[in-house]
């Protein structure tokens, strides 16, 4: 039987985590899709980065998915794709889902309240 720390572990060895800093120094490039994957209520709360496209965890199968009426066309396989969530826990797992989907480079950025206190650029 698998625990959520199981899967999390799995993601973590599958998903690479970039330090807060360096993400910061790719944002604002045009080819770097941001995507918060918090539900709207704890985006709501905090904010988000700048520019983030917002896609909840329990909702990224079906953006990603172009077969699914619910595709978001900012999905593509050869996107750059930086996952943000509250502590980088659902960054991993909604990672790990993209990559078994086919898409080739996801990076889990960790959690927004990292990317605030480090001065990245950041939203309501």
């Amino acid at each position: 039987m698998k625990l959520a720390k199981d899967y999390l572990a799995e993601a973590n060895e599958i998903v690479t985590r970039l330090p807060t800093e360096e993400a910061i120094k790719i944002h604002g490039k045009s080819d770097a899709l941001f995507i918060d994957v918090r539900d709207s209520a704890a985006i709501a709360k905090t904010g988000t980065i700048k520019g983030a496209v917002r896609i909840p965890r329990g909702f990224i199968e079906f953006a990603a998915d172009d077969s699914s009426p619910y595709h978001n066309p900012v999905m593509k396989k050869d996107a750059e794709i930086y996952l943000v969530c509250g502590a980088g826990g659902q960054a991993a797992l909604a990672g790990r889902t993209l990559k078994e989907m086919g898409f080739k480079s996801v990076v889990n950025v960790g959690g927004f309240p990292d990317w605030k206190s480090a001065g990245g650029p950041s939203e309501d």
